[in-house]
């Protein structure tokens, strides 16, 4: 998926299991097969996972993301009925790995897609009852770093316009440019709260037709609260979409700023990924879809 993406197999990890977490060397490694674009995921016997990060980066700096995203994932732990991954270990470079890599508790439940519970009414009870949860954690006076998704939208248009231009060819830009054009102007009126910050159907896991889980939770943090409302788009459709909303009781404003978050999310994802990771390009070209078909109406 990346020019400079590392390599790591299912033998470097039992090795490096078995240096230095000996407590777990007889356990069974598998890899697991992930939408994720970040990270290598292997199962560490029944209970834990290892993440290893795909991108090279230097060591300290790996090391203080993955003690950030430990204090996130701790601080989210137990405040929704859904639940989400706690860190377990940190564990060093070897083996040929040249990065501290991550271990958490593993999380049952089967990877979330764009459509399979689209229109499922009790699904978007779910993910807005998730919403709410996270959006109930204190603050503590912290504010929107200033990276990535979840402040102005106006910043972001650089990246929209490499976007567009990548897309062209396979959907249809001239639509999606003044999408963008109108969405980028929606002023940020709402005070941050806390968001889950990436609610893409590869971080939400389902079971018989609910929510069961949420992973990659290392983003939780203060932000625009029209953040999370992206899952509206990337997992539900208008029937499904129309009661996340009532039951979150968001103003036109909120919504349309949810829209743009979720634009700002599909267009990445929707060229980036079309030849190296199918299920992430198709959610983003769904998303568009159903973004296109919403249109900017107020209601939509």
């Amino acid at each position: 998926m990346h020019a400079d993406q590392l390599t790591i197999t299912p033998d470097m990890v039992r090795d490096l299991v078995r240096d230095q977490f000996p407590a777990w060397r007889d356990f069974r490694v598998r890899e697991v097969a992930s939408q994720g674009t970040v990270n290598a995921i292997f199962r560490i016997g029944d209970d834990l996972a290892a993440r290893f990060p795909l991108k090279p980066d230097g060591v300290e700096a790996t090391r203080r993301s993955m003690e950030r995203e430990a204090q996130a994932a701790s601080e989210l732990a137990g405040r929704t009925r859904f639940p989400t991954p706690e860190p377990v270990a940190i564990g060093e470079p070897g083996r040929g790995y040249p990065l501290p890599w991550s271990v958490q508790t593993w999380i049952p439940g089967d990877i979330a897609t764009p459509t399979d519970l689209a229109d499922s009414i009790p699904f978007a009870h779910d993910l807005a009852e998730f919403i709410r949860g996270v959006r109930a954690i204190d603050t503590r006076g912290r504010r929107f770093s200033g990276d990535g998704r979840g402040g102005d939208l106006k910043p972001h248009d650089p990246w929209i316009e490499t976007c567009l231009e990548k897309c062209e060819g396979f959907l249809d830009v001239p639509r999606l440019r003044q999408m963008w054009a109108e969405l980028r102007l929606l002023p940020r009126a709402s005070e941050d709260v806390m968001t889950h910050g990436d609610l893409i159907p590869g971080n939400v896991l389902v079971s018989r037709g609910r929510l069961v889980g949420v992973l990659d939770v290392g983003g939780l943090g203060p932000a625009d609260p029209a953040l999370d409302l992206v899952c509206a788009w990337h997992l539900l459709d208008a029937a499904a979409r129309l009661q996340l909303r009532e039951d979150l009781a968001c103003d036109d404003l909120q919504w349309q700023r949810g829209k743009a978050w979720a634009f700002q999310q599909a267009i990445g994802a929707a060229w980036y990924y079309r030849e190296s990771n199918l299920a992430m390009s198709q959610m983003g070209q769904v998303t568009l879809s159903r973004l296109m078909a919403d249109g900017l109406s107020a209601r939509a």
